[in-house]
């Protein structure tokens, strides 16, 4: 199961994490954030151990959101040792993710 970021706590999970981590940028209200839902869902058990699934709701964690530049959603964003090196904006199917994790692990 994915796990739930706040601004709080990004940094401790998300940045200071020893394995790639791939950011769900969603809302509630957002369709296109419910069609991948069932993909990041997926992801986090096929890639347990590797890779780290988590969302962060936009519209309850407005730093976070603003200091990647989060204009669109969903945007995925892929970290590795702190940094964001791939980013997805839209949603793409489940194909798409698995290319982009692969090209980080």
């Amino acid at each position: 199961m994915a796990l739930t970021v706040t601004d709080s706590d990004f940094e401790a999970v998300v940045l200071k994490s020893e394995i790639p981590v791939m950011v769900d940028l969603w809302a509630e209200w957002c369709g296109p954030c419910r069609m991948i839902h069932p993909i990041i869902e997926e992801l986090s058990v096929e890639y347990a151990g590797k890779a780290l699934m988590v969302k962060l709701d936009v519209d309850n964690n407005r730093e976070t959101t603003m200091k990647y530049g989060v204009r669109n959603i969903p945007t995925v964003l892929f970290f590795k040792n702190g940094e964001v090196v791939d980013k997805q904006v839209g949603a793409v199917p489940k194909v798409k993710f698995i290319e982009k994790l692969e090209a980080i692990l």
